[in-house]
């Protein structure tokens, strides 16, 4: 199009057009540089035997088959499930409680959510360092309160499950904020009609509550799992993978792998394969969340 004086001008539907690409451009080429091109060049690096600092040449699928057969890495997938399994269904679960406890308080509502949801701000170190001095062996509150002195992160037994639950305490305020906005945006007529027709507390929470935190709590389930399998800090910073490589999970193992141990083809071997488990787990996990939307 042009203008009087013979000048190209651009239509109102191309601005319209061109104006949302342009308040993307900068989150496209942060992307691009930040997660397409180094995911391109680990998925390079995991073909070649190349170590921290300099490049050798390429090896083919040597680091894949390598790592089908090592050990150390499907104990570590073996300690990262286990974690998982020690805190997604609790966290949503209890998420869920204390959200419903809250929605019913009448007074202090904001005071107790604010409360709940203060350790989820903390940084990981500041979360680990208070772990510690809760779960201390000699002058920790839990032990102080059972009478013990069990050196919980000591022990093979105990590491895992105190890690969990420390994790647990650190991030279930996060939960608890959303089940609570999807609690407040369920239309209380469905409440007051349900009253009317003489419903019970399982009913109206099984027939209204529920159905309609459903998308939600499938949601909730869903982030958890991620970042249970995406597990790193709690465990280096608590137990450093120990006692006994208990509780070393696959991004510690892979860490010591590229960084300690300096083999960083074989550490991207790990990281391809372990991102790979992860979209095979989420694409099993929104199967099943379909059925279950599907059946009801």
């Amino acid at each position: 199009m042009y203008n009087q004086d013979g000048q190209k001008t651009i239509s109102a539907s191309a601005g319209k057009t061109l104006i949302p690409w342009m308040m993307l451009m900068p989150f496209l080429l942060a992307f691009v540089l930040f997660f397409v091109l180094p995911a391109l060049q680990t998925l390079q690096l995991s073909f070649t035997d190349s170590g921290l600092t300099e490049t050798h040449g390429y090896v083919g699928l040597a680091n894949y088959v390598e790592l089908l057969q090592d050990p150390g890495f499907w104990s570590a997938m073996l300690h990262t499930g286990y974690f998982s399994l020690l805190t997604v269904v609790p966290l949503t679960a209890l998420g869920l409680v204390m959200a419903m406890l809250i929605n019913r308080l009448s007074y202090f509502a904001s005071t107790v959510q604010a409360i709940f949801f203060i350790p989820n701000i903390l940084p990981i170190a500041v979360m680990a360092m208070i772990s510690s001095w809760m779960l201390h062996p000699t002058f920790g509150v839990v032990n102080l309160v059972a009478g013990t002195q069990v050196a919980w992160f000591n022990d093979p037994d105990f590491a895992m499950p105190m890690v969990a639950l420390a994790t647990i305490w650190w991030t279930v305020g996060f939960n608890v904020l959303l089940f609570l906005a999807a609690l407040k945006n369920i239309p209380q007529d469905l409440y007051e009609a349900a009253g009317l027709d003489g419903a019970t507390r399982w009913g109206t929470f099984r027939y209204i509550t529920w159905r309609q935190l459903r998308p939600v709590t499938l949601m909730v389930f869903g982030l958890q799992l991620v970042a249970s399998l995406k597990i790193f800090g709690q465990t280096y910073l608590l137990t450093g993978g120990g006692p006994f490589d208990s509780t070393k999970v696959v991004l510690h193992y892979m860490y010591e792998t590229g960084f300690v141990n300096q083999n960083a083809g074989y550490a991207s071997a790990i990281a391809v394969t372990f991102v790979l488990i992860i979209l095979l787990i989420l694409l099993l996990q929104s199967l099943l969340s379909r059925f279950i939307n599907r059946r009801s």
